[in-house]
């Protein structure tokens, strides 16, 4: 195990150099099992790690798939797996992550990397590896977990990210890339000065710190892998790929190196996105490969999108949720937790809870929520009592702390990506949407008192007026979480 330090000077584990220790420790935790049966990549792979999901199950190592490569879903299915990536706790994990998003440490160039341990340069053959169909309108077998190493040609600043990849044929593929994405930032870059082709590598199984980095909300011009190190408390060790002109990780399981045709295009999609619903298919432009490296007896990975929950979500809800928070706090200090759920695709709701300065500053931070990079469509903003991951608590919220009049609608502004409800007649950059926000905190002001705190005898409504209060007290159950219960502990331990 090594030991990492955090801005503060306080060690913390930091033990995954690669994929493969990751998924020890998944398997340590009861959170891996094998498949040694034949299981066909074309929808039945899916189904497996859509049950495996569904209950919080395990990852899943299918061993036959009909390649000698390993396949690998379901690593980021779960809460709880994030949590063994993160080596956290539910009550550590945001402040470990803004911990090591307050210190940026630089990658190191190796000039050997288990990566290279395999390199093929001609005679590219992807049916050799295993790419699983998820959904039965896929447009065609989907490399959904690889990770995009692009650089921005006029700064040379490195970018990762998760992008879909479909194969077109057995040496070609497309993929989807959204303006506002730093990858087609950096393309159209290219193409404005000339370019026909832009060279990029997608990596395949990697320490999983860097899998939560790609989500991270950073300012443009950030090297992501600085981003990465700051988060593992050490620098990642990257190589330069073999045909293109980017570094790679160097411990990656596969790195397939390629280049974008900017004249070239094919049909790409449909695929069933992070919403829950198919994206239509569309022309894009065709990424031919270059090189593929890979170590000895590599992993691949498989990744489940679609109806949430999926491995999709819960990749990004702790990066997106540290990360909103962090932005957030700049502007409003005394905001405390922040959800992003799944079931808004960990992009369209965010719930946020804080306790009011002034007047109108709960409307406030839900204006600059909206106005973000997230580009929520609901926005809700509780107080600190709330658990804003508890969805009972928020609608309980809704409805006894807010009027309508505490409703702001805010139209003609950027829409989500892939949002199904937006009309996709519209050219991508002149689309807009609208978004939501609820005040469903106590009026400011208010003198609010748990039942813990109220005198004997008193009870809700004139009691409380006649003592000042402008609001109801919460009828609490103090204590309920200490109570001494040997009866129901007992009940708990039986197998």
């Amino acid at each position: 195990m090594i030991l990492a330090i955090t801005q503060n000077g306080d060690p913390f584990s930091m033990p995954f150099q690669d994929f493969r220790q990751f998924l020890d420790a998944l398997r340590e935790h009861g959170e891996l099992i094998d498949v040694n049966r034949p299981v066909a990549l074309e929808l039945e792979v899916a189904k497996a790690m859509k049950k495996s999901a569904a209950v919080s199950g395990p990852a899943i190592v299918f061993k036959q798939n009909g390649t000698k490569f390993p396949l690998v879903g379901g690593v980021y299915n779960s809460r709880a797996k994030a949590l063994i990536a993160l080596e956290s706790t539910e009550e550590t994990v945001v402040e470990r992550i803004l911990a090591g998003l307050a210190k940026r440490i630089a990658p190191v160039i190796v000039n050997k990397a288990p990566v290279h341990e395999n390199v093929i340069t001609d005679g590219f053959d992807l049916s050799k590896l295993p790419v699983p169909k998820y959904s039965p309108k896929d447009g065609g077998p989907y490399l959904t977990s690889g990770i995009v190493v692009s650089k921005d040609p006029e700064t040379g600043v490195p970018d990762i990210g998760h992008y879909r990849f479909e194969v077109i044929d057995n040496q070609t593929l497309s993929f989807c890339a959204l303006p506002n994405h730093r990858f087609a930032k950096n393309m159209a870059k290219a193409r404005s000065k000339g370019a026909k082709t832009f060279s990029a590598a997608v990596v395949i199984g990697v320490d999983p710190i860097i899998a939560y980095t790609c989500p991270i909300q950073v300012p443009e011009g950030t090297n992501d892998f600085e981003v990465a190190g700051g988060l593992r408390g050490a620098p990642v060790e990257l190589v330069q790929a073999k045909m293109v002109d980017v570094d790679v990780p160097a411990y990656a399981e596969f790195v397939i190196e390629f280049e974008v045709d900017f004249t070239k295009e094919a049909m790409e999609g449909p695929l069933g996105e992070y919403t829950g619903f198919y994206t239509p298919a569309s022309m894009k432009p065709i990424a031919r490969i270059k090189a593929i490296t890979h170590r000895n007896d590599a992993y691949f990975q498989a990744l489940l999108t679609g109806v949430p929950t999926t491995e999709n979500h819960i990749l990004k809800q702790l990066p997106f949720e540290a990360s909103f928070l962090a932005n957030m706090r700049k502007q409003f200090p005394t905001m405390e937790k922040v959800a992003v759920p799944p079931s808004g695709g960990v992009q369209f709701y965010i719930v946020m809870s804080m306790k009011p300065r002034f007047a109108g500053e709960a409307r406030s931070a839900l204006l600059a929520a909206i106005s973000s990079n997230l580009r929520p469509k609901k926005v809700v903003v509780v107080n600190p009592d709330i658990d804003v991951h508890n969805s009972e608590q928020v609608e309980w919220a809704i409805a006894f702390r807010m009027q309508p009049k505490d409703v702001l609608v805010v139209d003609k502004v950027p829409p989500g990506p892939l949002d199904p409800s937006v009309d996709a007649s519209v050219p991508t950059a002149k689309r807009t949407g609208s978004a939501i926000g609820i005040d469903a905190t106590f009026p400011f002001g208010a003198d609010v008192q748990s039942a813990s705190d109220v005198p004997s005898g008193q009870v809700c409504g004139p009691a409380l007026a006649e003592a000042g209060h402008e609001f109801f007290e919460v009828a609490a159950v103090p204590g309920w979480q200490q109570y001494d219960f040997p009866e129901l502990d007992a009940r708990s331990k039986k197998p």
